[in-house]
């Protein structure tokens, strides 16, 4: 069957969406920098998890999704945790955590979705999950643990079943023409929201990270169960905007949307070294500039790791057991 280009425009777009938000994280120098940052956190990983939710409906307790899950979920998690552990106390940044039981920095989407995708089978039995999704997400942040970001998992656990349970003909007619400008819409209202006037009425950026407690943001119970369901609606609709808005066609970077997984673990090794090597020191004197160097870095890196020359060199560490079977395969003669 051929792939369809939408989902691979759709892995691109929110890959370098991630990359961007991750290092506009590193010039938060201004009201308008923190807008930034803030609007791409209300959509950006919600649409990551429903698109994941999405391509896990064929996910089954046997041995071939087993061991796949094994190989290409959790090995990787082994492997980049241990990494950016390394990384970081290399780069003298403080962090806490045991290795592996505590994920470190962005490793949290590897053990998270695997969590998810040992699920499935459940989740997907009936659609009746999907309410019942929306207490548990709230429950979440009553939650003081860090243990495989078990909280996280199941704050954003929404998202994931909604994919989960989405025909794939819904998805495509998220790309109608006319749904079009109601996405437009939507992101026009999300990005008044993310404003720190607007946000500071009624919540903290913090609740867009799914893994903080109430407690820890500094708001009540009943309070805080108000912000979380508010913020799910809010996501959920940014969410289908910005998978509304990507090019249903092939594009440039088609291609390169499959090998989003390669770009979502090694960007953080050059944002952290940007933070230790103070790349972004001139952001207080010049906000703008670094909105842009953020943006037109954040794009130049996505491509650079997703372009398929690098990409293969380093789906080596990424999928390590499948590449040697497909290097392997390759060295067979025929015929």
């Amino acid at each position: 069957m051929a792939r369809d280009p939408w989902f691979d425009n759709v892995k691109f777009a929110l890959i370098a969406f991630v990359v961007f938000g991750h290092t506009i994280g590193l010039a938060l120098v201004d009201e308008r920098n923190v807008a930034v940052y803030t609007f791409v956190y209300f959509w950006h990983m919600p649409a990551f998890v429903l698109l994941s939710g999405h391509l896990s409906r064929s996910f089954a307790w046997d041995r071939a999704h087993l061991v796949s899950l094994a190989t290409t979920l959790l090995l990787p998690y082994l492997i980049f945790d241990a990494a950016m552990y390394g990384w970081r106390e290399y780069l003298d940044q403080p962090q806490s955590g045991p290795l592996w039981l505590e994920p470190h920095w962005s490793m949290w989407y590897l053990i998270v979705l695997a969590i998810w995708r040992l699920a499935t089978p459940i989740l997907k039995l009936h659609w009746i999950v999907i309410p019942i999704s929306i207490p548990l997400s709230l429950w979440a942040g009553t939650l003081d643990l860090t243990l495989f970001d078990i909280p996280k998992a199941f704050a954003m656990l929404p998202f994931f079943v909604i994919g989960l349970h989405a025909k794939r003909s819904w998805l495509t007619a998220l790309t109608s023409w006319w749904v079009r400008p109601i996405a437009v819409v939507a992101m026009v209202w999300l990005w008044r929201s993310a404003q720190p006037e607007s946000l500071s009425e009624w919540a903290r950026v913090a609740f867009l990270w799914w893994d903080r407690s109430y407690d820890v943001l500094g708001f009540g119970e009943g309070e805080s169960y108000e912000i979380r369901l508010r913020l799910l609606a809010m996501s959920l609709a940014g969410a289908l905007a910005a998978l509304s808005l990507v090019p249903r066609r092939a594009t440039w970077f088609t291609q390169l949307g499959s090998a989003s997984l390669v770009a979502y673990l090694f960007h953080g090794f050059v944002v952290r070294y940007a933070q230790t090597a103070e790349w972004f020191d001139f952001a207080p004197d010049h906000p703008t500039g670094a909105l842009a160097v953020a943006a037109v870095g954040a794009l130049s890196l996505t491509v650079l790791l997703t372009c398929p020359p690098v990409a293969r060199r380093l789906t080596w560490a990424v999928d390590p057991v499948g590449s040697w079977q497909r290097h392997r395969r390759a060295l067979q003669p025929t015929g």
